[in-house]
């Protein structure tokens, strides 16, 4: 098993990182919030590891800490839930984000994976509830909401679904509701024009 690697970043795919180390370039297969990180040519990288075995293939599934990693690991030992669709879920958010989702029993927050379902989120809330810890869930779930409904205000103003979630990440954590959250963005997208 491979537990993590560390190596010069050389190019990015759609859903990969290649990583050279030792005159060896591995494909590291990530999710979307590793891929939107900035990262120059040459420059120091690691990831934690999964090695998974088909029967056609090996693949390597890259995360920036041992935290992603485990909570990878907890995705795929729910049945119907594959590596692909655990990548997904990272992708979605912040894992303190999921586990709240998973603690408050809201599979409408999970099936906005594509590959989810409603009856495989309903299967991850049974078989994760009591392996996950998730302080202040019902108020995370509250904020997830939020960012949900001021992406789509977003959106609606003609931003890209990608930007308009890049930028609410920036939007400062006290900022609560729907409509200071979208004062805000609109304030960071200004400033960048």
């Amino acid at each position: 098993m491979i537990y993590s690697l560390k190596g010069e970043f050389v190019s990015k795919g759609r859903d990969f990182i290649t990583v050279s180390m030792g005159g060896i370039t591995f494909k590291v297969i990530t999710h979307r919030r590793v891929l939107e990180r900035p990262i120059k040519l040459g420059e120091e990288v690691e990831f934690f590891t999964y090695l998974h075995h088909k029967e056609d293939a090996l693949d390597l599934y890259g995360f920036s800490n041992e935290e992603e990693l485990r909570f990878f690991e907890l995705l795929i030992s729910v049945s119907g839930v594959g590596p692909k669709s655990a990548l997904g879920i990272l992708s979605v958010g912040e894992i303190s984000q999921i586990e709240a989702a998973i603690k408050e029993n809201r599979p409408d927050l999970l099936t906005k994976v594509s590959g989810i379902g409603h009856k495989t989120a309903e299967r991850i809330i049974v078989e994760l509830k009591t392996k996950v810890q998730s302080e202040g869930a019902a108020q995370t779930v509250a904020r997830i909401e939020s960012d949900s409904d001021a992406v789509e205000a977003l959106i609606g103003l003609g931003y890209k679904r990608e930007q308009a979630k890049e930028v609410l990440r920036k939007v400062p954590k006290e900022v609560r509701s729907l409509e200071e959250k979208v004062r805000e963005a609109l304030k960071i997208l200004g400033r960048r024009s």
